[in-house]
């Protein structure tokens, strides 16, 4: 292997072991943004994705302010795949920056706040858990308690909830499980099926299923690893459609602002149902259902898009601006107001989930054509 090529897999290993330096890691973001070696990165990035790197905890804020401007190849997208291969490593270890291509060499964001303005952090672990009596139980990241309802105990501990294998005398008792704006929550149902929802997103099940099938309800996104259990099958059902499947793990996002509900199969298999359409999708398909006419199409998913946010990220493939400050909106609990058409450009790359909104609106503004002002909790859109 040539000597640039050991120092850059050196470098690599040194950031994510937590042991880089601050000159060693200008070395390693200099050497990516020349474009140095970019086959080994690409597979530092791959085994990386994999591996769960841990988070780095060294002070990166000031560590790399510009990268080499590359012109665009396909027209309107703004932030190039190569250019945003360093921010994937950052993304990769959780680091709390990014580094992006500008339009213009020099270019800073001009992002426009009040002064004194109070920053609006990032989403956390927080929930609401509504009983079958109707009580409900507020939950956050540091709680640690058992909830009683009947002969029914459910533990939770930190961001999670688990009901474990529950005694039944045979009648049904639901839960509902709510996000708010700002929040997401994992919860382990009776069967051990682990469901993951994002922010403004309910789920609905019952405390123990006794019936010859699995089924439970979801509005906004949640991503589902479900028991295997042939002999009794697991159905989401969320509005008009109705997801089945036997074991396996998928996502559905189906926010009611959004214009198509995405089923998106990761392992397994299911049965996609919208009226009189029904699709079984293998791994890496997304089933696509348009809200207006209720079409029912299928395409080749991207799996890191669609699993960003249970991954603490945001990532952008090929995106316009609305769609993105749509996410925003619902993670970090703001309004999205336009005082002007949003640029038609489309951005690509990515960015924690765990950095305060006007790092997110900067970088936006950084590489689009549209500006930001936020007041209160409001996030307007400008020329």
């Amino acid at each position: 292997m040539p000597d640039h090529q050991t120092r850059i897999a050196y470098l690599l290993e040194r950031y994510v072991n937590k042991s880089c330096s601050r000159e060693e890691l200008d070395e390693l973001f200099a050497a990516i943004g020349k474009g140095d070696d970019p086959e080994a990165l690409d597979r530092f990035l791959e085994e990386s994705w994999h591996a769960e790197l841990p988070v780095p905890d060294i002070d990166y804020e000031q560590a790399y302010q510009q990268i080499k401007p590359v012109s665009p190849s396909r027209g309107t997208v703004i932030i190039l795949k190569r250019v945003a291969a360093a921010a994937a490593v950052l993304l990769l270890a959780g680091a709390a920056y990014w580094l992006l291509g500008r339009r213009q060499a020099g270019q800073q964001p001009e992002l426009a706040v009040q002064k004194g303005m109070v920053l609006i952090a990032p989403g956390s672990n927080r929930a609401m858990l509504t009983l079958a009596d109707g009580s409900v139980v507020t939950l956050d990241s540091a709680g640690k308690q058992v909830i009683r309802q009947g002969g029914v105990a459910i533990q939770q501990q930190n961001g999670q909830l688990s009901y474990g294998n529950q005694p039944t005398d045979g009648s049904v008792h639901y839960n509902k499980l709510t996000t708010p704006r700002g929040g997401q929550f994992r919860v382990v149902l009776p069967d051990g099926t682990k469901v993951w929802l994002n922010s403004a997103s309910m789920l609905r099940y019952p405390t123990a299923f006794t019936g010859n099938e699995r089924v439970v309800e979801l509005e906004g996104q949640g991503y589902f690893e479900v028991a295997a259990n042939a002999r009794q099958p697991f159905k989401v059902k969320v509005q008009n459609m109705e997801v089945q499947v036997l074991g396996t793990d998928f996502d559905i996002m189906a926010y009611r602002d959004e214009a198509t509900i995405n089923t998106t199969l990761l392992t397994g298999s299911i049965q996609v149902k919208e009226g009189s359409h029904e699709q079984l999708l293998r791994p890496g398909q997304q089933a696509v259902i348009n809200n207006e006419d209720h079409q029912l199409t299928v395409r080749t998913a991207d799996i890191r898009k669609v699993t960003a946010w249970k991954n603490g990220l945001f990532v952008f493939n090929n995106m316009a601006l609305p769609a993105i400050l749509r996410e925003v909106a619902r993670w970090y609990d703001v309004d999205i107001v336009y005082t002007t058409s949003p640029g038609t450009e489309l951005y690509g790359g990515g960015i924690g989930r765990n950095l305060q909104l006007t790092d997110i609106l900067a970088l936006l503004e950084g590489n689009g054509y549209n500006h930001f002002k936020v007041e209160g909790r409001k996030v307007i859109v400008l020329p």
